[in-house]
Formats: structure tokens, sequence, C-alpha cells
């Protein structure tokens, strides 16, 4: 499969959900050890009503704090047009347009229908570009609705099809509620790419069920060139019950790269970082590599000392 670029997610999805409130200080903090672990692409914000998300209410503050390094993308994720107003306001490079693949959940997300959120999207695919940003798409609750239960592929398919004709830098499929299996992501990738063509996916899962690593290696096995997951496993939308748990950015990468997918990615700095939320918010974290550890290191050191002390072995 050859390389997977990794897309880091924990200063947005990560923090949105979070009853903590992290200061824009503690904020820039956690994306500057997400750049010290090789993070490239990286989600920073929402620029949503602050009464809605609290936690992104300082958008524009800490747009203005983030490093200018031509090798760094930061994206901010936008609902409406006025939320694109704010964003183009700022140095902010790339956009991140959200659609939801059903009615009752797109209107508790962003108060649209299903469809009107795919034409909205479009149209803020096409305003970004047109001001000289990149702009991405989302649909959100690909996999399953926590309201109407299950998501045809067909209609996910039919909403790829129509959002690839708005030219997005990519089109990503989201497990917004951790629902997702094997066996749905192939039929979706498939299906998807079957009506985007050279247009690149990505995929987005949630490990509410403890299905996200699974998901994410097939998808990658079936052409999704970019996966997101967040430092820890933090993650969840306010607007989904029961859905917590992007899948821990340490867990992905170290399957991944065990698997021989390349992701680019610092092992050790995502476990730095996700120490550090854990610290930060105060509670432990559900990342399964950061309390494990990553492969164990050889041993032939210690092997070598005990061949060396064979008196210390006959005691022992």
């Amino acid at each position: 499969m050859g390389a997977v670029e990794y897309f880091d997610v924990s200063a947005r999805d990560g923090l949105q959900n979070d009853s903590v409130l992290l200061s824009t200080a503690q904020k820039l903090e956690l994306i500057h050890l997400a750049i010290a672990a090789k993070c490239r692409r990286i989600e920073v914000t929402s620029f949503v009503h602050p009464k809605r998300v609290p936690q992104m209410a300082d958008a524009e503050d800490l747009i203005a704090q983030l490093p200018d390094r031509d090798d760094l993308t930061f994206i901010g994720l936008v609902m409406n047009d006025r939320g694109l107003d704010r964003a183009l306001a700022t140095k902010i490079d790339e956009i991140g347009c959200v659609t939801v693949a059903s009615d009752t959940f797109a209107q508790k997300n962003q108060g649209q229908t299903s469809q009107e959120s795919v034409d909205v999207a479009a149209q803020l695919i096409a305003r970004a570009k047109r001001e000289g940003r990149s702009a991405n798409v989302t649909i959100s609750a690909a996999f399953g609705c926590p309201f109407e239960g299950e998501v045809a592929v067909e209609r996910v398919v039919e909403m790829a099809r129509q959002l690839a004709d708005a030219e997005p830098r990519e089109i990503a499929i989201a497990d917004t509620i951790g629902v997702g299996d094997p066996a749905k992501t192939l039929a979706l990738v498939e299906g998807v790419r079957a009506v985007t063509g050279d247009l690149p996916l990505r995929a987005h899962f949630h490990n509410t069920r403890n299905t996200a690593i699974a998901n994410a290696y097939i998808a990658a096995s079936a052409g999704v060139t970019t996966l997101d997951g967040s430092m820890g496993g933090i993650g969840g939308c306010p607007f989904a019950p029961n859905a917590p748990g992007t899948v821990p950015s340490e867990d992905l990468v170290y399957m991944l790269e065990r698997a021989g997918i390349d992701t680019g990615i610092d092992l050790d700095g995502l476990l730095e970082g996700a120490a550090w939320l854990s610290e930060a918010l105060g509670k432990s974290l559900p990342g399964m590599v950061s309390r494990a550890g990553p492969f164990p290191k050889s041993e032939q050191n210690t092997e070598q000392n005990i061949d060396s002390n064979p008196k210390e072995l006959e005691t022992t």
C-alpha cells in the first residue's frame, strides 16, 4: 500500500466535545506537539457560534498565533457563509466543509436537510477557491445516523458524486458515531471511488465500538490516501449522543507502520502529545499504545548481561 497521509484533528474534533476548556495557549502547545511529531496537515479549529461549541470560541486568536511555514497546512471547519466569512478574514490555509448523510442529524448539526448540506458545501467550496483557499469536504454520519439508524451506501455515493463536481481538494467519509465495520467501509470506499475518479479520499473513524483500527486498515487497503486521528483518542460530536473517541493517532500510526504503510509520523512524538493531553484534561485517555507502549525494544543487551554473569543466573 505504500504510504498514507495522517491528518491530525486533536485540536478541533478532539477538543470540541470535551467538558474541559483549554486556553488558547494550551491549544497552541497541543498544535506544536503535533508539529513536533511531524504532522503536516492539522485541523486546528472551527468557525461556529461560540454558544453552540464554546471550546472553539477563540478561533481567530488561535489562528493569528500559528506559525507561518510552507510545509504546514492548517484547516478550519465552516458550516455556512458566516463561518466562511470569519475564516477568510484569517490566514487559515484550508477550509473544511461538512455535509451530513441523514436529514435528522443534518438538522441537529447545522440546521439543514442532508441535500441542503450538500448544496451549501458546494457553494462554500467554490467561494473558498475563488478566494485562493484550498477546501475539503466531509460526509458525516456516512456509516450510520444516531437518530435514523442505517444510512444507505447509495446515499453516500450520490452525495460524493455531487460534491466531486465542486472539485474540493478531497472528500472524506466519516463514521461520526462509530458504528462502521470493515465490510461497510470497503463498500463505501469502493462506491465513492467509482464516482469520484482520481479525487483523493480521506476517512475519519470513531472508535466508539472498537472497530476504528480495522476500518482504517481496510480503508487504506481500498485506496483512501488520508486518515484522521486525534492524540490519545479524544474527540466526539456535540450533536451526536454516545459517540466519543476519534481513533487514537498513536494507535493508528502504530498499526499502519507495523503493517508496512509509511505515515511519516513520529510515534514517540504522538505519545508525548497524548501524555500532555491527559495531564491537561485531568483524565486518562483511551489510546491503547499510550498505555502499553510501542513495540518492545530488543532485549539483546539484557541477554548479553545475563550470559556474562552465570553465577547470578544460577542463584535466581
